[in-house]
C-alpha cells in the first residue's frame, strides 16, 4: 500500500484562505448582479420613477397594456445594495421607486409620465402623503436624453396647472436596486393590507384633491 502523505498545514492553510475568497467574491457577484438593472434588448425600454409608497406605484402602471413588468426598489442615493430598513429610516440617498419595463411601440413614454403625475402629489416636498423624508421624495428618473426632454417639458405642462412650484425631481437614473421579495405585487399578494394603507395614508383623498375622478370613473 502506497502512503499518502499529508500536505503542510501552512499549504492547508492557504488553500482553506483562497476557497474562502473564492466563494465570498462570488457571492458579492451574485448579490451585486442580482440588483442591476436588466439590459433592455432593443424592443423593450425602462422608465424610473419615485411617488412615494412604492407598493401605490406598481397597481397603475401594471394596468397599461404595453407595460411588461414593474418592480419595487430603490434608486437615487449612495449606499450600495440598501435594505428596506436602511432606505426606509433615512440616511442613504435612494427614493422608493418602480422600475417600469414596457414596450415603446405599443405605450409611450409620454403616456407614463402623464400615468406617474396623476398618481402622485407633486406640490409635496421630501414627502408623499403620510410617508415623509427625503426617502418618499417624488421623482423621475430619466435614462435617455429623450426621456429628460419629455420629463422636463410635461413638468412645465403639470407647473402650469397649480400656483404652488413642483418639487418633483428630473433627474439621470443611477443604479436600481430591487426590493425585497415581499414588496414585490404587495397590492396583489395582501390586498386587504394594502387598501387599509392606502385609506390611512390619505392617498386617494388627496389625489382626488389635485386631479380630480380618473377619467374612467362614471360621475
Amino acid at each position: 500500500m502506497i502512503e499518502l502523505k499529508r500536505p503542510p498545514k501552512s499549504l492547508v492553510a492557504l488553500m482553506l484562505t483562497v476557497l474562502a475568497f473564492a466563494v465570498c467574491v462570488h457571492a458579492e457577484t451574485t448579490a451585486s448582479d442580482a440588483a442591476a438593472t436588466p439590459p433592455t434588448d432593443g424592443t423593450t425600454a425602462v422608465a424610473i420613477f419615485a411617488g412615494g409608497c412604492f407598493w401605490c406605484m406598481e397597481h397603475p402602471f401594471d394596468e397599461l397594456p404595453g407595460v411588461i413588468s414593474t418592480t419595487s426598489g430603490y434608486t437615487g442615493g449612495h449606499a450600495a445594495n440598501p435594505t428596506y430598513q436602511q432606505v426606509s429610516k433615512g440616511g442613504t440617498g435612494h427614493a422608493e421607486s418602480v422600475e417600469v419595463r414596457y414596450e415603446p411601440d405599443k405605450i409611450s413614454y409620454e403616456k407614463l409620465l402623464d400615468v406617474y403625475w396623476h398618481n402622485i402629489d407633486p406640490l409635496a416636498v421630501d414627502r408623499q402623503f403620510c410617508d415623509v423624508g427625503n426617502q418618499y421624495r417624488s421623482a423621475i428618473f430619466y435614462s435617455t436624453p429623450e426621456q429628460q426632454k419629455l420629463a422636463e417639458a410635461s413638468k412645465q405642462a403639470v407647473q402650469a396647472k397649480f400656483d404652488k412650484p413642483i418639487a418633483t425631481q428630473i433627474v439621470a437614473a443611477s443604479r436600481f436596486y430591487a426590493a425585497e421579495a415581499y414588496h414585490q405585487d404587495y397590492y396583489q399578494k395582501n390586498p386587504i393590507r394594502y387598501k387599509f394603507y392606502r385609506l390611512n395614508c390619505g392617498r386617494d383623498r388627496r389625489l382626488l384633491q389635485l386631479w380630480g375622478p380618473p377619467p374612467n370613473d362614471a360621475q
